[in-house]
């Protein structure tokens, strides 16, 4: 197949253009930061830590402008619909292979805080805004939420199954939102 009238096919014949492609390299070389090796591994080493790939990892850290420390997980995303149901082995691995982070369990009606709490792998577990909430009521619970957790939300990413709970990560501020199929089958 052959380009159509008009088309240059990828060349620039143009007085200039080596310039131009210096100088746009040149730019984009200036905004990204110069990390030093050292640094870039001990981020791939955080990132194994989540259970992220580096490439999430980083985009959420520059996103944010800090490091995680931890995720809230919605109970849909635990695929835990009602109190007395554990999730499943493959969820409870995940979480317990995660270092150093902290793992928030959000559980909305059936589900309650107290079964979230005793399910392995989490160690905080809170009342989720109702469906029903207004986005005023429900950036008020998750920022009750984060204060209780004494941590910035900015710190945290939200795993979620639903829209809503997309929805609480921006209503909290959050670092940011990945859906559980995501989360959960990464490596």
């Amino acid at each position: 197949m052959t380009a159509g009238i008009g088309h240059n096919s990828g060349q620039v014949l143009e007085a200039g253009h080596s310039w131009r492609k210096h100088v746009w390299t040149r730019a984009r070389k200036d905004l990204m930061p110069n990390v030093p090796v050292e640094v870039v591994r001990l981020r791939v080493k955080r990132a194994a830590q989540l259970g992220l790939p580096y490439k999430t990892y980083a985009g959420i850290r520059a996103s944010s402008g800090h490091d995680l420390i931890g995720f809230m997980f919605s109970n849909n995303a635990l695929h835990v619909l009602r109190d007395g149901q554990g999730m499943p082995d493959d969820r409870a691995a995940k979480l317990d292979a995660l270092i150093s982070t902290t793992r928030a369990g959000l559980g909305h009606k059936p589900v309650t805080p107290t079964h979230l709490a005793g399910l392995p792998g989490i160690d905080h577990a809170f009342a989720a805004p109702r469906f029903s909430d207004s986005w005023s009521r429900m950036r008020a619970r998750m920022r009750d939420i984060v204060t209780d957790m004494g941590q910035p939300a900015d710190r945290f990413v939200m795993i979620g199954d639903t829209s809503f709970e997309r929805e609480w990560a921006e209503a909290a501020q959050m670092a940011g939102y990945l859906n559980a199929a995501q989360f959960f089958e990464q490596g």
